[in-house]
C-alpha cells in the first residue's frame, strides 16, 4: 500500500503488513468475537463457534482481562498476528484485521472512526451482542453452538 499522504490515518496508508506493533494492536475494535470457543470438524475442518468464553474473558467489556498472559493462561489461545493475517477466515467477518486484509474501509463504529471504544457496544457487536456463558472447564461445547456472529 504505502499511501504518502500524511493527512491519511496510518490504517489507510499501511498495509496490516507494514504497520508497527502499536498501530496493529490499535487495529483491535475490540469486540472479543476471536475469544469465543471454536470447534473443528475432524472430517470437513469447518469451524464452527460456541458461545463459550474462557474464565479470562471480562463479560462487561468483551475484553481480555489477562491479555498480555493470554496464551501461558489458554494455551489454546490463537494470537492474531501479522504474519498469519491470511488465516484469519475463521473470524467474524465484521473483525477489521480481516476488513482491512480485504481491502476495505473500517466501520463508522471502530474505535479508530469514531473515537470512543463504547461505539462498539453501541453498534451490536462482539460479545456484548450476543449471549455468553464462561467456560467451568466442565461444559460440553456442542450444548453452545452458535452461528458465526
Amino acid at each position: 500500500m504505502n499511501l504518502s499522504d500524511p493527512s491519511l490515518p496510518f490504517w489507510e496508508t499501511k498495509s496490516l503488513d507494514e504497520m508497527t506493533q502499536k498501530e496493529w494492536e490499535s487495529v483491535c475494535d475490540g469486540c472479543g468475537l476471536c475469544c469465543l470457543t471454536k470447534l473443528q470438524d475432524d472430517e470437513t475442518d469447518e469451524i464452527v463457534y460456541t458461545g463459550v468464553v474462557c474464565a479470562y474473558s471480562d463479560l462487561a467489556t468483551g475484553q481480555c482481562s489477562d491479555y498480555a498472559n493470554r496464551s501461558t493462561n489458554v494455551p489454546t489461545c490463537v494470537q492474531l498476528t501479522k504474519e498469519r493475517v491470511a488465516e484469519f477466515d475463521w473470524l467474524p467477518d465484521t473483525c477489521a484485521y480481516r476488513v482491512l486484509y480485504r481491502g476495505q474501509s473500517l466501520p463508522n463504529w471502530h474505535p479508530l472512526i469514531s473515537g470512543k471504544p463504547q461505539s462498539v457496544k453501541a453498534a451490536g457487536i462482539g460479545l456484548l451482542a450476543i449471549p455468553v456463558v464462561v467456560d467451568t472447564g466442565n461444559l460440553d461445547y456442542e450444548d453452545f453452538l452458535i452461528s458465526k456472529p
